[in-house]
C-alpha cells in the first residue's frame, strides 16, 4: 500500500479573473474549490492511474470535513486526524495576467494528535511505500519527516519525498527511495542555480553522495532529468500544451513516477509516465484523469 502525508491540507479556491485591479472590486470570471495539498494531489493521481493509495494527515473544523468529503469524492482511502480545535486552512489560487497564492496558516498540531499520526506510520510493514510531500506547519518541528523516517529505519518500507530546505536534508540519511526537487529547491539547497539538465545532475549526484537512491529534478517546461541509483542519467522533454495550473504538476510526476516504476521496474517507463502526469496536470484545471495523462503518453 502507497500512504501520502499530507501535514497541513487545504480547501482550494481557484479563482479565474480577467485583469486583477488592487483597491478595487474584482469580479470573477471562473471559480472552484477542490482539496489540496501535496500529499493528497499524490493520492488523487494514483487512483487515476489506478493505483489505491490511503492519505495521512490532520483536518479541522468546517473545512477539514470538506476536505475529506472532497478526497473521499474522488475515489481515494484516507484516514486523517480530526482535531478538535481550528479549521484547514483555505488558499486562495488567483489566476490573472499572472498566477497570485494566498496560503492560510492552517491549525495548531496538538502533541497527541501529532503521536496518533506517528503510530500510523509505525504500522506499515514492508513492501509499502511513504510519500512524504511538503511543507510542515508552523506548530510542528520540521524534523517531523526525519522523525517518519528513523521510525521506519528498521523496516523495507519505501520512502519518496517532495520537499525542500531541511527537511529534504534531514531525510537523506535514512536512503529514501526516490527524491523530487525541482530546480529551484536543488538550486537553493547548494546555493547555485540550475539553468541546464547537465547541471541538475552534478547536484543530484551530490544529493545521492549523501543517501538519496534516486534523483528526480522537475525542471518545469524543460521537462526533468533522472539520476538513477545504478548512476544512469534518464532525460525527458516536457509535452506541448498550453499551462492552465502548475499547482499539483510536481505531485502528479511523483505519482506517475511510483507508478511507472512498480509496473514495469524501469526508470525510463517511470520517467515516461512521470512526465506525462506531470504535464497532463499542468495542462488541467485540477489534478488530470487518466485520459489525459494516456493521451500524452501516445
Amino acid at each position: 500500500m502507497i500512504y501520502t502525508v499530507t501535514l497541513n491540507p487545504s480547501v482550494d479556491y481557484i479563482v479565474k479573473i480577467p485583469s486583477f485591479s488592487a483597491g478595487k472590486v474584482n469580479r470573477a470570471d471562473d471559480e472552484a474549490v477542490i482539496a489540496g495539498g501535496k500529499g493528497i494531489n499524490v493520492s488523487v493521481m494514483l487512483r487515476q492511474l489506478g493505483v489505491e493509495s490511503t492519505a495521512l494527515g490532520f483536518i479541522a473544523g468546517f473545512t477539514g470535513a470538506e476536505i475529506q468529503r472532497l478526497v473521499r469524492e474522488m475515489g481515494c482511502r484516507e484516514r486523517f486526524i480530526m482535531l478538535t480545535e481550528g479549521f484547514s486552512r483555505i488558499n486562495i489560487k488567483m489566476k490573472t495576467d499572472e498566477e497570485s497564492e494566498i496560503n492560510g496558516a492552517g491549525p495548531v498540531i496538538p502533541q497527541a494528535s501529532l503521536d496518533a499520526l506517528m503510530s500510523q506510520i509505525g504500522t506499515l510493514q514492508t513492501g509499502d511505500i511513504l510519500v512524504l510531500s511538503g511543507s510542515v506547519p508552523r506548530s510542528v518541528a520540521e524534523t517531523v519527516y526525519r522523525d517518519m523516517a528513523a521510525l521506519l529505519a528498521e523496516k523495507s518500507v519505501m520512502i519518496a519525498a517532495d520537499a525542500s530546505g531541511r527537511l529534504l536534508m534531514d531525510l537523506l540519511p535514512y536512503h529514501p527511495f526516490v527524491i523530487k526537487p525541482n530546480h529551484h529547491e536543488i538550486g537553493a539547497l547548494f546555493g547555485v542555480d540550475i539553468e541546464t539538465k547537465e547541471d541538475a545532475v552534478v547536484y543530484a549526484k551530490k544529493l545521492q553522495e549523501l543517501g538519496a537512491r534516486n534523483v528526480l529534478v522537475s525542471m518545469a517546461g524543460d521537462g526533468a532529468v533522472l539520476l538513477s541509483e545504478k548512476g544512469s542519467v534518464h532525460t525527458a522533454s516536457a509535452p506541448k500544451g498550453v499551462v492552465v495550473n502548475s499547482v499539483g504538476a510536481g505531485d502528479s510526476m511523483l505519482a506517475g513516477f511510483l507508478v511507472g516504476y512498480l509496473e514495469k521496474g524501469s526508470y525510463d517507463d517511470a520517467l515516461r509516465l512521470g512526465i506525462a502526469a506531470g504535464s497532463a496536470s499542468a495542462f488541467s484545471q485540477g489534478i488530470a484523469t487518466f485520459d489525459k495523462v494516456k493521451r500524452l503518453l501516445l
